[in-house]
């Protein structure tokens, strides 16, 4: 069972201001705003804890394919059928067992002010652009020692308690836990998800990677850009929780303040290992008023010897995995 962040949710989303090509620009990123928090040097201050939560969907749905923005009066049809389409209780289908109810998540009930149909941004479609060849390749050896329970080394990250699910590296709004506290000093920047508990150190004093050891969250390096945050990821010990990544991922951050209350956060990916071209994924965070608190997931999860355990009995009768 979950430990819940019972965060209050802050009145609304921002309205993103500075459109130029598209709806997508923020020109707070390169802006200096006098009103926003700022520490003794005159850095921002991105310290507090940001809640990142959004049933906008990652990808541009089907339906939506040439539809980038939803008209205001579109909006909230889109809001309440995309509740609807997420509500577990509504699943008569499922495939698992043992699955949360609807209370147990915590997505919210808003999409973004400014009616995005996907928080990926670029490419333009909206969507997360092709796997090579290669990357379908190594995906299906994953899904076939996955499915058989080789063993505790071939189930997920998020599964063994790891990795969070929504804490990449990058974060994505998920299910539940999607928190995130920053905390500045002068050599770093700590990034800290709520999701497995997991804290991210950025490195400010130097723009050079470790070589090893390779860490499950890769090596983070980080410069200003005016007001902006550029945090720089890789050398990561191997796939990350993040979707078909793989230890050849690059990755790049940007967080900045919108308003006092509003952080900006934005990354690109690029790995040609994986994917045909880099893509680009936008959304704001909102400032929380409660703390974070632990998320109990502990590292091995208890629950492994059991699944593990349900799958050698299955082959002992004699049962394929799959049934």
């Amino acid at each position: 069972m979950k430990i819940q962040n019972t965060q209050k949710k802050a009145t609304g989303l921002i309205v993103l201001l500075g459109i130029l090509a598209t709806p997508f620009i923020i020109l707070a990123q390169s802006a200096t705003n006098a009103d926003i928090p700022r520490l003794s040097n005159g850095r921002p201050d991105l310290q507090g804890t940001w809640d990142f939560r959004t049933i906008t969907p990652f990808q541009r749905p089907s339906e939506l394919a040439n539809k980038e923005v939803l008209t205001e009066e579109e909006r909230e049809t889109f809001r309440l059928e995309e509740l609807e389409r997420r509500d577990r209780d509504n699943f008569t289908d499922a495939t698992t067992t043992g699955d949360y109810n609807e209370f147990w998540y915590d997505r919210g009930q808003e999409i973004l002010d400014d009616g995005r149909t996907s928080l990926i941004t670029d490419p333009p479609t909206g969507r997360i652009p092709a796997l090579t060849d290669a990357a379908q390749e190594r995906n299906a050896v994953r899904r076939e020692l996955a499915v058989a329970a080789a063993g505790v080394e071939v189930r997920p990250l998020a599964e063994r308690c790891i990795m969070g699910f929504n804490s990449g590296p990058p974060m994505i709004p998920s299910a539940y836990n999607n928190n995130v506290q920053l905390v500045q000093t002068e050599d770093y920047v700590l990034i800290h998800n709520e999701m497995v508990h997991n804290v991210r150190p950025v490195k400010m004093f130097t723009a050079e990677h470790r070589e090893s050891p390779r860490k499950w969250e890769g090596d983070s390096v980080g410069h200003w850009e005016g007001d902006t945050l550029v945090v720089v990821t890789d050398h990561f010990a191997r796939d990350t929780s993040f979707g078909n990544s793989s230890a050849d991922m690059d990755l790049v951050e940007k967080f900045w303040m919108i308003d006092a209350d509003t952080l900006g956060y934005e990354f690109t990916i690029s790995d040609p290992t994986t994917w045909t071209a880099p893509w680009t994924v936008m959304f704001p965070m909102r400032r929380a008023e409660l703390p974070i608190y632990e998320y109990a997931c502990h590292e091995g999860n208890y629950a492994m010897a059991g699944i593990l355990g349900g799958w050698r009995r299955l082959e002992s009768l004699g049962q394929s995995g799959q049934q």
